[in-house]
């Protein structure tokens, strides 16, 4: 390990160009690590710590930063940080301490950043089978908005798509040829890892309807416009509809029937998941269909797994035809 003559704030570009090209990391991870350490670099100059040397860095630094992100609020509602958040810019400094060790550049262990304690997970907010079938059947589908909706809420309910995969969708991705059967769609998730993603013959039924009536509305040639549009009049350029336009339109349709004001596009990718698991799949094949890296993040399906292993036990466990005498 050697001393470096640059100080921390220096090196921050050279870590940026570093998770891009050795680590892999997504251009919007990227964005986000350059924002969470620009709170760091901001409080290394208010504390007259601009000059610091990576290894000059110490505990005491650290726990004093711990201390001003703890005591941070945020920028919109000016409510303390919370401790996930508080998380996320400490794991960004994690980072760029174990880029210095893969430069051998004498610093701190990434291991000495101790994260901000937080509580025991919620449960994952998903919605029952008759629930979704209320959610589905919400929207006014004689009108084309309804349609364009109800198209909306089935496609995630069959894939399970995250909302900015559902947001990226392209016309041009569906043949008119695909569109009386189910469908196996290739997509590219979170952290640019590529999955299949199957719709469902129901919703590809819904995807038909809603096209054919894009068509009549927009006319032909718009096949390389954004799958799901926001779409205004025949006579205006149409866009492609928003994450939190769909956001909005997913739970204006659970008010509507009575469902939890919680609920959002995220609860159907959970409700997909925890329908799957209650139909006997295992959690490898869920992870899958969700496009999780890592299988840790599909167990936060366990209340499911769980329930239906005890069902299982008690079910076909032998033990309970063994005389207690």
């Amino acid at each position: 390990m050697q001393e470096s003559s640059k100080t921390i704030i220096e090196h921050v570009p050279d870590f940026l160009d570093w998770i891009d090209v050795e680590k892999g990391l997504s251009n919007k991870t990227q964005e986000n690590y350059d924002r969470f350490l620009k709170k760091f670099i901001q409080w290394l100059i208010d504390n007259n710590l601009q000059n610091l040397k990576p290894h000059q860095i110490d505990s005491d630094h650290i726990w004093k930063y711990r201390v001003f992100l703890a005591r941070a609020s945020s920028n919109q509602n000016k409510q303390p940080l919370k401790k996930t958040t508080q998380n996320y810019y400490l794991i960004a400094l994690r980072s760029l301490f174990n880029f210095f060790a893969a430069r051998d550049i004498k610093s701190l262990p990434a291991e000495k950043v101790e994260l901000a304690k937080q509580k025991k997970e919620k449960k994952v907010n998903f919605l029952k089978l008759e629930q979704v079938a209320k959610l589905l059947q919400a929207p006014n589908t004689s009108t084309f908005i309804g349609l364009r909706d109800r198209t909306i809420m089935e496609v995630f309910f069959s894939t399970g798509l995250r909302i900015s995969e559902l947001v990226a969708l392209d016309r041009q991705q569906f043949k008119d040829s695909q569109l009386n059967e189910a469908i196996e769609l290739s997509i590219v998730g979170k952290g640019s890892y590529p999955r299949t993603v199957y719709l469902s013959q129901r919703s590809v039924r819904w995807l038909k309807r809603y096209l054919e009536s894009r068509d009549r509305l927009a006319g032909p040639g718009d096949h390389d416009s954004p799958l799901f549009l926001n779409f205004r009049s025949p006579k205006k350029t149409s866009k492609r509809l928003s994450a939190r336009s769909i956001e909005q339109i997913i739970k204006k349709y659970a008010l509507m029937v009575g469902l939890p004001a919680s609920t959002t596009p995220h609860t159907l990718r959970h409700s997909f998941a925890t329908d799957l698991l209650n139909q006997g799949a295992d959690l490898r094949t869920v992870q899958e269909f969700l496009g999780h890296q890592n299988i840790s993040t599909t167990q936060i399906y366990t209340h499911v797994t769980n329930k239906r292993l005890r069902d299982l036990h008690r079910r076909f466990h032998g033990g309970a035809k063994i005389s207690d005498q």
